[in-house]
């Protein structure tokens, strides 16, 4: 409105100015002056003609009319302008409004799409719940059978103590050791089976007659102080680990020489096969020599009469009466070999065997007991390196 009046107010002025640059006649002056604030001139006293008072009073009455034309033009320029900014005010509003709804339904599209997906959250919240719980329920089950299997287990683990841990050089288990027992309570076996590498006395057959009692010799024992602290170190915390100081003395005195076979590349394997406990040692049967199998592959093996198998040991490379073949892994592969390499690899065997049960826990015996059982393996993959075994390898 301030606007509109200053724009009135310009306009008012601009056509004053216009018709007071206009020429007139006589002596007639403008009822309000262009220019405010200067002085105005004196009035003019002279006697004007009567003629000429008619002439400029016509023109007075010109001017006011022209003056009063102007005006109301001036107002409905003013008029036009105001209904220009009404228009223009009603559309801006317009558009304002039209804003206004669609910021509306974004909301509500927003609110809608937040309802929506409070409502899934908590539907994904209790199902996870729900699995939760199915699986808690299903793990607690699991955990009581373990639990029940545990129990089963120690009760097996406290059974086999008896038999195979209570077995020392000074008290040997004569169970274990069937050529101990007298030879009225020898137990004599047929047919051949298959044994793991964890089995250490069980692989060999037993002979078709009964052995004499061999009467236990009476040796003398002397600790060795740095093997004895050796091993005391690898037992508070055992592992299979070869670069800990007392496996790696092992591995380089007595492991290592026993496995070092003349097929070198068949003795790395033999090796591994062993650490890993998957190395299988099977007796063959000597009277009649099944037809060789087309998903067995036989390295150095029998050359097909029925009689006593003399081939090339498959680690030596020298011709022996191998009565015993392994297989490394699940592969088909069998190496038949020697009794002389049979003896090397089961005193490994029993070696490792014995060092797992360590590790295990199974073991419950004096730290000394163990020290001297570890020394008594040990004396049997040397005896067996220089070429000493038993006859019924």
């Amino acid at each position: 409105m301030h606007r509109l009046q200053e724009v009135n107010q310009a306009q008012f002025e601009d056509t004053r100015q216009q018709l007071s640059k206009q020429s007139v006649v006589g002596q007639w002056k403008p009822l309000a002056p262009s220019n405010r604030g200067q002085e105005l001139p004196p009035p003019d006293l002279s006697v004007k003609d009567p003629g000429d008072g008619d002439e400029s009073q016509s023109m007075a009455q010109l001017n006011v009319s022209r003056l009063r034309s102007s005006s109301v033009e001036i107002r409905e320029k003013g008029s036009e302008f105001l209904k220009e900014e009404l228009h223009r005010a009603q559309k801006e509003l317009k558009l304002k409004d039209e804003e206004c709804e669609r910021l509306s339904k974004v909301r509500e599209q927003l609110e809608q799409e937040l309802e929506e997906l409070t409502a899934s959250l908590f539907e994904e919240a209790h199902k996870m719940v729900r699995e939760a719980n199915t699986k808690q329920a299903a793990s607690e089950k699991q955990l009581r059978e373990a639990r029940g299997k545990i129990d089963m287990l120690q009760a097996e683990v406290t059974a086999l103590k008896t038999l195979v841990i209570t077995s020392t050089p000074s008290s040997p288990n004569r169970e274990l050791h069937p050529q101990l027992q007298s030879p009225s309570k020898a137990v004599f076996r047929k047919g051949h089976g298959r044994n793991k590498s964890t089995s250490s006395a069980g692989i060999t057959t037993a002979s078709s007659q009964s052995t004499p009692v061999e009467p236990v010799s009476t040796e003398f024992k002397e600790v060795d102080s740095i093997l004895f602290a050796e091993f005391q170190a690898w037992k508070e915390s055992p592992t299979l680990d070869k670069s800990c100081s007392f496996l790696e003395r092992i591995y380089r005195e007595d492991v290592g020489p026993c496995l070092d076979f003349t097929k070198h590349e068949l003795s790395a394997l033999v090796q591994a096969a062993v650490e890993q406990n998957t190395l299988t040692i099977e007796p063959v049967a000597i009277q009649t020599l099944p037809v060789v199998k087309a998903s067995a592959i036989e390295c150095g093996g029998p050359n097909g009469f029925r009689s006593q198998i003399v081939t090339k040991c498959a680690l030596s490379g020298l011709s022996r009466a191998c009565r015993h073949r392994i297989k490394l892994g699940d592969s088909g592969n069998y190496y038949y070999i020697s009794p002389s390499c049979r003896a090397r690899i089961t005193a490994v065997c029993n070696f490792f065997t014995y060092i797992r049960y360590i590790q295990q826990g199974l073991v419950r015996q004096d730290v000394e007991l163990m020290y001297w059982e570890i020394m008594r393996l040990r004396k049997e993959m040397s005896m067996a390196k220089l070429g000493f075994y038993s006859s019924e390898m």
